[in-house]
């Protein structure tokens, strides 16, 4: 099964889409680098065993300059592929964001632009709350049911378009709206979606492991 490394890249990985973007990001005060997410990262649990021929993304990196890059074993006992992603973060009154956006995305996976929005814009967004305590990095998507309802309901701007498997919410707005928006409404899960645990070894070292067959679970 595919393991879902970051929660914007569900509708794309999987058959049933559901999906939230926003028109703008959050504020003007967008930094590209939290030092709090240095590291090497993979899912809590996962102890890096693979089916043979199986395609997963395994974990990602962020290096010392703050990139962040997807790592992925396509074959078993392949070597890494490595995928650069620009995300962003924001703090807001204690609480912690990372920005994507879906142009960001494209190449990576088959994203198409925001449903039924015509004309499609250049840029959506997606955000992820998410909390880092030590080696502990847990993200909570947001509840696409929940900010469905509040534009049903007229308490946010935008589109709904909901099918038997799918649901496309879309919400309009500039910079400062969408810090209105997190500041106002619990628009995130209220459990973590996915929690990732910072390993101590390095890159290279998980590599030359995983090509060499070798399945122990790696040191946290």
């Amino acid at each position: 099964m595919i393991r879902l490394l970051f929660p914007v890249l569900a509708c794309a990985l999987i058959g049933a889409c559901v999906e939230t973007r926003f028109e703008s990001p959050l504020g003007d005060n967008i930094e590209t680098c939290d030092t709090a997410w240095k590291g090497l990262w993979f899912e809590e649990g996962d102890d890096l065993r693979r089916t043979d021929g199986e395609r997963h993304l395994t974990g990602f990196a962020v290096d010392e300059a703050c990139a962040f890059t997807l790592i992925e074993q396509p074959e078993a006992g392949g070597p890494f592929k490595r995928t650069r992603v620009p995300i962003n973060y924001v703090h807001v009154r204690g609480d912690d964001y990372v920005v994507v956006s879906d142009a960001a995305l494209r190449g990576l996976v088959d994203l198409k632009a925001p449903y039924d929005i015509d004309p499609p814009p250049q840029k959506s967004f997606f955000f992820a709350r998410y909390r880092v305590r030590g080696n502990r990095l847990e993200l909570r998507k947001v509840d696409d049911a929940k900010v469905a309802k509040l534009v049903i309901d007229g308490s946010l701007d935008g589109t709904v378009q909901k099918g038997r498997n799918e649901l496309h919410v879309y919400v309009r707005g500039g910079r400062q709206q969408m810090l209105d928006l997190v500041r106002k409404h619990d628009l995130f899960e209220s459990k973590p979606s996915l929690v990732f645990v910072r390993s101590r070894e390095d890159l290279q070292d998980v590599e030359r492991r995983l090509q060499r067959g070798a399945i122990r679970e790696p040191r946290r």
